[in-house]
């Protein structure tokens, strides 16, 4: 499994940005693709996550009602579209795949294989 990471930028407190993280290899119905962040100096953070094959989704409490994941399946892809940023919603976005899941868990250690990351950076 490969994942690809895109739509990373630099934008103004109050703005708005949309990621994708485009999957190739063994994505199954009972997948998890999630995203996670890391600021530096500071653990990597769960921010959402969704099941491949339905409509079952988690959000960290630091970003629910701002931002929503989504996917579509006949592209392959997830996204992350991020409204009402903020300064600490800076940090790095990874997306990641739990290919065999049972449950959608908050947490890094189930997850299998992890995207190289896009840099995500809120100017106050």
């Amino acid at each position: 499994v490969q994942l690809q990471a895109s739509g990373g930028g630099l934008v103004q407190a109050g703005g708005s940005l949309r990621l994708s993280c485009a999957a190739s290899g063994r994505i199954a119905s009972s997948s998890v693709m999630g995203w996670f962040r890391q600021a530096p100096g500071k653990e990597r953070e769960f921010v959402a996550a969704i099941r491949w094959g339905g409509w079952s989704t988690d959000y960290g409490d630091s970003v629910k009602d701002r931002f929503t994941i989504s996917r579509d399946n006949a592209k392959n892809t997830v996204y992350l579209q991020m409204n009402s940023l903020k300064p600490e919603d800076t940090a790095v976005y990874y997306c990641a795949a739990d290919i065999d899941a049972r449950l959608i868990v908050a947490s890094t250690r189930p997850y299998d294989y992890w995207g190289q990351g896009t840099q995500v950076t809120v100017s106050s």
